[in-house]
């Protein structure tokens, strides 16, 4: 219940520090005149962070879980990676005066993406009439332009949920000419109808790192080494009662994550959503993968300038940490709720064909169709991506998942 109760908080609380997403809604609370001077130099964020993150280490006894790092690494206002004001998202890395990007979503690598998922949107109009649409965490706003210009006036109104202040006026830039149906909430509605959409959010959502040393399973946080002149994040494990949602064989190292605040979204959605369909795209694997022995190493993953590193403690604040969904983790969660149910679940690439990618593609220049291709490709994002559909009410043959569902794989 403390789970849900968090998930709720991420998407209803603005300036709550202790939510599943810890502030997130920056902009609002807490821009005072150091954290607005803060946001001028990659240095000086870092450092208003970092001495941000030692208060709040010092205040819980010396140790808090990779959990409440990461809400607060990705989400503190003003300074947190999502907060403050970098560049995000776009095709080209950072230059060496701060433009370009640190990572590119199917959005932003194609106009074919909202196009292909607008025609599984408006199926759903025509099963049930529903106008209405709600994005969350809607970035740069790319995949909302999409599916406005592609179904025009089948759209009553468009719902922005992001509680970001810095990425909500990126958004309305980019969505200038759609003012009269768009609209912005910092919170989740409390009931809400149609058709809901979310790409790369559930892997932006914190977890809890576990981590089996010895044979003995240990809760992974971090805590302060204060033998330097200045106190430096480090790893430490705590003993712990968690354990992953399948036994791991063996008793060799292993680190891994669970996700309760993915799943707790997933519940609380299934709640307020009073009919419809959700279709949450990102990264990720079914549970028999997710925990497969050899990916002893976990999935945390930072991404800064277009480059992957592994260290979520070095350079807080300049660079985006997640890590990858357990889709048969979120599919359970659904079932938590009642009418609430999977409505499928496939690759991408599987996906965006059978919603007409390919027929999209055709008369396209040769640079258009050769970006679009990455979205189905398998060493791109084609089979590592997937997409996961929930129903609300009466579920119904999706054409996303017309074939190659894989659901009986969750």
């Amino acid at each position: 219940q403390r789970e849900r109760n968090l998930a709720t908080q991420a998407f209803g609380s603005a300036g709550h520090q202790n939510g599943a997403f810890d502030g997130l809604c920056g902009g609002r609370d807490g821009h005072s005149g150091t954290i607005r001077s803060a946001m001028t130099t990659p240095q000086s964020l870092t450092t208003a962070l970092h001495s941000r993150l030692t208060q709040a280490i010092q205040a819980q006894g010396g140790w808090i879980g990779f959990d409440t790092f990461m809400s607060q690494a990705l989400y503190t206002p003003g300074l947190g990676y999502y907060t403050n004001e970098g560049a995000i998202f776009g095709t080209m890395p950072r230059g060496v005066k701060g433009q370009g990007s640190d990572f590119v979503t199917a959005p932003e690598m194609s106009p074919f993406f909202g196009k292909a998922l607008a025609a599984q949107v408006a199926q759903r109009f025509v099963h049930k009439l529903i106008v209405l649409i709600s994005e969350f965490g809607a970035g740069s706003g790319a995949l909302a332009l999409q599916l406005l210009e592609a179904l025009g006036e089948q759209i009553r109104s468009y719902t922005i949920v992001d509680l970001s202040g810095s990425l909500k006026a990126l958004q309305q830039q980019t969505l200038s000419a759609h003012t009269g149906k768009v609209r912005w909430v910092s919170e989740l509605p409390a009931t809400f109808s149609g058709v809901a959409v979310g790409n790369e959010v559930l892997d932006a959502m914190p977890v809890k790192l576990l981590a089996r040393v010895k044979g003995i399973w240990h809760e992974r946080g971090v805590s302060l080494e204060l033998s330097q002149s200045e106190p430096a994040l480090v790893w430490r494990d705590q003993a712990t009662g968690l354990r992953p949602p399948v036994e791991i064989p063996g008793a060799y190292d292993y680190v891994t994550e669970i996700h309760p605040q993915a799943e707790s979204f997933v519940r609380t959605l299934g709640e307020r959503l009073a009919q419809g369909a959700v279709f949450l795209i990102d990264y990720g694997f079914p549970e028999g993968e997710y925990y497969h022995p050899q990916r002893h190493m976990g999935t945390v993953m930072c991404h800064r300038a277009h480059l992957m590193d592994a260290n979520p403690l070095a350079d807080v604040g300049l660079k985006d940490i997640t890590a990858h969904v357990n889709f048969t983790g979120v599919a359970l969660a659904a079932q938590d709720i009642p009418d609430f149910g999977v409505l499928g679940y496939t690759t991408q690439a599987r996906f965006l064909m059978n919603c007409g990618l390919l027929s999209l593609m055709e008369g396209a220049p040769m640079a258009e169709r050769s970006m679009a291709q990455k979205l189905i490709m398998e060493h791109e994002m084609g089979e590592l991506f997937k997409v996961i559909g929930f129903f609300k009410g009466e579920p119904w043959d999706a054409l996303g998942f017309s074939q190659g569902d894989r659901t009986h794989t969750l």
